[in-house]
């Protein structure tokens, strides 16, 4: 899979600037929720047989919570925010950042 970090683009002058990614690039999302199984299947359920890869990345102090890093390529903005979407909205997920 491709590790190349997204191209971004200023656009706009002074308080009016905003970034602009390049597609299609590789995306991080981190998916944090109570246990890794369920995390997993929420994933997978999203983005069902894309590549990918899948990493833990932190577990809350009392281990309530683990976080989970996913890395994939989105082809544009609205396959991006599908998928945030779609994981925040899942039962299992916590938080999507």
């Amino acid at each position: 899979m491709a590790t190349d970090t997204p191209k971004l683009k200023v656009i706009g002058e002074g308080e009016n600037q905003k970034l602009e990614l390049e597609y299609p690039c590789s995306w991080k999302y981190k998916i944090v929720g109570a246990e890794r199984k369920a995390l997993e299947a929420a994933i997978h359920s999203v983005i069902l047989e894309r590549a990918h890869t899948l990493e833990h990345s932190k577990a809350s102090k009392t281990g309530k919570y683990i976080s989970l890093n996913l890395d994939l390529i989105v082809h544009n903005e609205d396959d991006r925010t599908f998928i945030y979407e779609a994981l925040k909205a899942h039962n299992d997920v916590k938080m999507v950042l």
